[in-house]
């Protein structure tokens, strides 16, 4: 038996990945390498795991002149009857891959298939354990609740996403490491973000840059690109292997985190020289980046950012892409667009919305999405929002971080969701260890660790939105008897409308600062005829949670 050791792109972390066993080898060589943590001392071999991605790797003595075009794939099946047919890609140095991520524990049998007779008829079983960790496996629609998601374990997933569209860049040049990667994600996953919007590739904006800008938060123009030669002077017909290898590491980090990634495969105004729209360069690029990611359970696909503008495309190209991932797509992850128009004339293509939406009524703007486009769940991708940094990038409608909040908690209460953007953190522009910054400089991404205790309490995701049960602000409801207030700042008094059937009872208040994450004490206070609530002082909004007797029918 041959001495295994992990594929050449995979880094020397502050942990190792062991490959867990041998399969037999016929005419290629085959091991399989889980992607869950393994202790580098730990000798006995792991079997894969429900939920985790593990490796097919295939070392082959022959190659096409494009191995990248080779068709192959591996249909796998278990003793429950279900299939899954996992397309697999080239990933250089002779070796062809398959990432298959079991959605079952037990026994999986798999045969492979591929005009290469080197690929082809390979045969074997994998025993595949029970999750463990905590893996809770992709995420999907909530069958239950159409505005909402889930995990395939069932488990409510309620995103609180972040921009970071150049993350890809963070460590793209270290071929050993992803420190700076690591350090950035750490911060959004101890802050409650569980989903990062990012660019498969990007290359600069066009706008005019801050000269105060220090260079080693710069990453426009980087050295890096999906293609053959570079961004100035491409080979369209090739694909850079290494750059897909490196762009695995930040892919497989955000899941060791759990944080979705929301991978947009195409961007048009950050001067990226793509190759021609559906010409066999582009078909190569986008096939590749499905069958690369797809087994990646924390996947999400966005086809491009603000994918109708700038005169790239138009509709039909977009029905296309969709079309061609959703066949390519073993795992059927989740699909949008970024772009509103697109999602509202075609909800039908797409698992759910992203807009893009600044008004400054955000909260009635987004009840009418909902009017708009019933039955899915709804991310305001860039809701005018971006948070004051160190330096100037972009500064959209609003750039105070209490603001930014307010649009934010203002989603929420609408019934939709809402992402952050930190001009710290912003297209080609990061700051991946915000502790080097003066405290005044840092953002204020404490606010969304609140938001998100404030959901897990409350269950937000399984509230009702919309109706109106005070004279001002915001609600969402259970419906039996509890009601969470957005209370507008302005307000020194709430009025209630509750049931006429529990007048004269008893109502419990809390209060929830959505600043610094804290309770108050809860009171009581009788149920009057026109029942009116002070709302304690501070500078911000607040939330009051309010319990009140169900009406007896």
């Amino acid at each position: 038996m041959p001495r295994l050791a992990s594929p050449p792109h995979l880094p020397q972390m502050n942990f190792m990945r062991l490959p867990a066993f041998v399969l037999p080898l016929l005419l290629a060589s085959c091991v399989v390498i889980g992607h869950s943590f393994v202790h580098a001392d730990e000798a006995s071999p792991q079997t894969p795991t429900q939920w985790e991605v593990t490796e097919l790797r295939f070392q082959v003595e022959t190659l096409a002149d494009n191995p990248v075009d080779i068709p192959f794939s591996a249909t796998f099946t278990n003793e429950a009857g279900q299939t899954l047919k996992v397309p697999g890609f080239y990933d250089g140095d002779q070796t062809y891959c398959i990432r298959f991520t079991p959605s079952a524990a037990g026994k999986w049998t798999y045969q492979t298939a591929s005009p290469n007779t080197e690929l082809n008829a390979q045969t074997s079983t994998l025993n595949v354990a029970a999750s463990t960790d905590g893996r809770r496996g992709g995420i999907e629609l909530d069958p239950d609740n159409d505005r909402q998601f889930q995990f395939q374990n069932g488990d409510r997933y309620y995103p609180i996403a972040f921009e970071c569209d150049w993350l890809f860049a963070l460590d793209a040049e270290n071929a050993g490491d992803i420190p700076k990667t690591r350090q950035f994600v750490d911060t959004l996953a101890e802050n409650g973000f569980n989903q990062v919007v990012l660019n498969v590739f990007a290359y600069d904006v066009k706008w005019a840059k801050d000269d105060r800008l220090d260079s080693k938060y710069e990453y426009g123009s980087p050295n890096v690109y999906p293609f053959a030669g570079d961004n100035e002077s491409p080979d369209h017909s090739k694909l850079n292997i290494e750059y897909f290898q490196r762009l695995d590491r930040v892919v497989e980090y955000l899941d060791q985190k759990g944080i979705a990634a929301h991978l947009m495969v195409y961007v048009w105004n950050k001067r990226v020289n793509w190759p021609q729209a559906n010409s066999d360069a582009d078909n190569r690029y986008f096939d590749y980046v499905v069958r690369r990611y797809q087994a990646y359970p924390n996947l999400i696909w966005d086809i491009s950012k603000e994918a109708l503008g700038y005169g790239h495309n138009d509709v039909n190209y977009i029905h296309g892409r969709i079309r061609r991932l959703r066949e390519l797509d073993a795992y059927q992850r989740l699909i949008t667009v970024h772009d509103y128009g697109y999602c509202r004339r075609f909800a039908d293509k797409i698992d759910f919305v992203s807009v893009q939406l600044w008004q400054s009524e955000l909260y009635h703007v987004m009840r009418e999405v909902c009017k708009n486009i019933p039955g899915k769940p709804i991310l305001n991708i860039e809701h005018g929002g971006y948070e004051k940094g160190p330096y100037v990038v972009f500064n959209g409608n609003y750039t105070s971080p209490e603001v930014c909040l307010e649009r934010a908690y203002q989603c929420v209460f609408a019934g939709t969701f809402p992402t952050h953007y930190w001009q710290g953190a912003a297209w080609n522009v990061i700051v991946p260890d915000i502790t080097e910054l003066e405290p005044e400089d840092r953002p204020r991404l404490d606010y969304y660790r609140h938001l998100q205790t404030l959901v897990e309490k409350y269950d937000l995701g399984n509230l009702i939105a919309g109706d109106k049960r005070s004279n001002a602000g915001f609600c969402l409801h259970n419906d039996n008897g509890q009601i969470l207030y957005y209370v507008p700042k302005e307000n020194d008094f709430l009025g209630l409308r509750l049931p006429s059937e529990v007048r004269g009872q008893t109502m419990n208040l809390t209060w929830f600062n959505p600043f610094d994450g804290t309770f108050s004490e809860t009171t009581q206070q009788k149920i009057e005829q026109w029942p009116a609530v002070k709302v304690p002082g501070g500078d911000g909004f607040r939330i009051l949670i309010l319990n009140h007797p169900v009406a007896s029918e």
